[in-house]
């Protein structure tokens, strides 16, 4: 688990955030000062990526990125008015509430990355796709049987340096296994 970001921290992004950048609807510089001037709810925000995920989060971006302005999400249900967002924020503090922030290259600024907690609402499978696994599935296959090969391949050499015939005639027998039954396993299929 991530070591959770104090308030203090945050509210120090929070500041410098405002100072360098210009967002696209002014509710969520409302918003954002809000959520400054208030610790209580400040000990309960959590910057993360994919807050649609979330139970309860906001997602707020900058004129520099091309994302949509607004969005705020609460079980399951989205909205695009600051207002009815802001006056759920103010009447629901000891709730946790999620943000994204949308920048220009916010995921190479070490400021927003030093308060950029990982979001536990995000599905399990939600950044490997199946065709993912499969693929990656095919290439340890692979690495696996291109190891015993070689490794097969460096003891068939010793054997035939040490002029040992059992070893060499086992380990060649050896090696087509591997061969064969790499050649032959069930392909996997995409699901």
């Amino acid at each position: 688990m991530d070591t959770p970001v104090s308030a203090q921290d945050k509210k120090s992004f929070i500041q410098w955030f405002l100072k360098n950048y210009q967002l696209k609807k002014r509710e969520s510089v409302w918003i954002l000062n809000y959520i400054l001037n208030h610790n209580q709810l400040l000990r309960k925000v959590h910057f993360v990526r994919d807050v649609k995920f979330c139970p309860r989060g906001i997602v707020i971006t900058s004129q520099c990125s091309s994302e949509v302005p607004f969005r705020f999400y609460k079980n399951h249900l989205v909205t695009t008015d600051a207002e009815k967002s802001f006056h759920d924020i103010r009447l629901n503090q000891d709730e946790d509430l999620y943000i994204q922030l949308n920048f220009s290259k916010s995921h190479q600024n070490s400021n927003y990355v030093s308060v950029l907690e990982e979001n536990p609402f995000v599905p399990e499978d939600y950044f490997v796709t199946k065709k993912d696994k499969v693929l990656a599935k095919k290439l340890l296959e692979k690495t696996v049987f291109e190891y015993k090969k070689k490794t097969l391949q460096i003891e068939i050499d010793r054997a035939l340096d040490e002029l040992d015939q059992d070893k060499f005639l086992k380990l060649s027998k050896e090696l087509n296994q591997l061969e064969y039954a790499y050649r032959n396993q069930p392909k996997l299929q995409k699901q």
